[in-house]
């Protein structure tokens, strides 16, 4: 199960004593407080706080921008304005913090956002669950040939069920070794700091992550995406949902100039223009590398 019996017992407890207050509070976060949403084999997000809303943005964004945000009609117009437009700080006054539960290699992807507060389950003080990762047979695939930090095709037959039988072995040798190292039963056992350097990457951890809505966003807008490694991906799709309910206006307007956007250097508009007018461009026209004419390829189709 994701979720400790203990933290299941904290949550059915916290969400039995709900508090009145003043501050702005929108149903859907409500509803998602505390809930764990499962993610991968072993992994969960779930939300512990959170602060603002879409009125929020535009309150932020009208004290910045004064009178003129007047022809901005309405909150929505607005917030399309301030996405559109790349305006960063009214979506700054919104923050959620989420408590997550995921696999260490993911982590370790995750953290490279270094604009968020994290504080994570220590393996120095506490000893971790014999919980790892392990891909099903439909995401275990093998390299790409046109992308050096990309998937490729399939994995079958032996192949991949001996992937699947290392990867399963593995770690559960290493957890065995690691329990065996910190055990006190006739020995001084390890120190834990020292023994969690033989755990494998796929191992669990948990952690908090508080984050500002702008930030959120970046994170959204690369993990994601369809090129994003699917084990984070699958955490980027699952908070894209939580956040769609917390600030619908913002989330529409991410979704449609971020997410299903595109960014066009001189060089792509220029060659849209041609293609406009009927000439024929090809990547040896274009002046674009060949990787760029691919991307741009998949951009226009």
């Amino acid at each position: 199960m994701p979720l400790s019996p203990e933290q299941t017992a904290e949550i059915e407890e916290l969400r039995s004593t709900p508090q009145p207050t003043l501050r702005a509070t929108v149903p859907g976060m409500e509803a998602h407080l505390y809930k764990a949403h499962d993610v991968l084999d072993h992994g969960f997000v779930r939300v512990i706080d959170y602060m603002g809303d879409d009125a929020a943005i535009c309150q932020a964004a009208r004290v910045s921008y004064g009178k003129g945000t007047k022809s901005v009609q309405n909150d929505t117009g607005l917030i399309r304005y301030l996405m559109r437009h790349w305006h960063s700080t009214p979506f700054e006054m919104c923050e959620i913090k989420l408590h997550v539960k995921l696999p260490v290699f993911v982590a370790r992807q995750w953290i490279r956002h270094r604009t968020a507060n994290v504080n994570e389950y220590s393996a120095r003080y506490s000893i971790l669950d014999r919980e790892f990762y392990i891909p099903a047979p439909e995401h275990i695939n093998a390299q790409s040939t046109v992308n050096n930090q990309g998937r490729g095709g399939l994995l079958e037959g032996e192949e991949a069920a001996r992937v699947l039988e290392y990867l399963k072995a593995d770690s559960t040798r290493a957890y065995d070794h690691y329990e065996e190292m910190i055990s006190q039963d006739g020995q001084d056992g390890l120190a834990r700091e020292l023994a969690r350097m033989n755990l494998p990457a796929n191992i669990y951890t948990q952690w908090y992550w508080k984050v500002d809505l702008h930030n959120l966003f970046h994170f959204l807008r690369l993990r994601a995406d369809a090129h994003a490694q699917y084990e984070i991906r699958v955490y980027a799709e699952e908070i894209c949902k939580i956040v769609a309910d917390w600030v619908p206006a913002a989330y529409g307007a991410f979704e449609d100039y971020r997410l299903g956007g595109a960014n066009l250097s001189a060089t792509a508009i220029d060659c849209i223009r041609r293609i406009v007018k009927g000439e024929v461009v090809t990547q040896e026209t274009s002046g674009m590398s060949k990787g760029e004419w691919r991307e741009f390829e998949g951009v226009i189709g």
